[in-house]
């Protein structure tokens, strides 16, 4: 399971799509880790699906434990620290890795700008409410 993965399983309910997906391909698109069903019979055919509910991020983060000692909404690193993930140099580069960082990692000020703008910009394209501030 990648960092970006952990980051969703953290502030998704498991019911969430978002949380039944593997993390980011190349191409930045989430590919389903849910075993593909067997088509459907008559007699057990599934209501069509419902729109996906938006979670608010921003609620959820900011009724933490330590979200008041916590700027996680600019840092990245106490962002990890809120959700209790890693947030060592090395675990910010594996996640700069997975969301396919172009920088210089060993510039951690710019990347950990970056990392913050796109894990917020995840969140945000997988059913997360997140404020525009916080966004690209």
């Amino acid at each position: 399971m990648g960092i970006l993965s952990n980051i969703f399983h953290k502030i998704f309910p498991s019911s969430h799509p978002a949380v039944q997906t593997t993390p980011v391909t190349p191409g930045g698109s989430m590919q389903s880790s849910a075993p593909q069903a067997a088509p459907a019979t008559q007699a057990s055919a599934a209501p069509p699906a419902a729109p996906m509910e938006q979670i608010d991020v921003e609620s959820i983060l900011s009724g933490m434990p330590q979200a008041q000692t916590l700027n996680w909404r600019t840092s990245i690193v106490d962002l990890l620290k809120l959700l209790n993930l890693d947030s060592s140099l090395q675990s910010r580069k594996e996640l700069a890795a997975e969301l396919e960082y172009k920088g210089d990692t060993g510039d951690s000020a710019s990347m950990n700008i970056w990392l913050h703008r796109q894990v917020m910009n995840k969140l945000a394209a997988n059913g997360g409410k997140v404020p525009a501030d916080l966004r690209d």
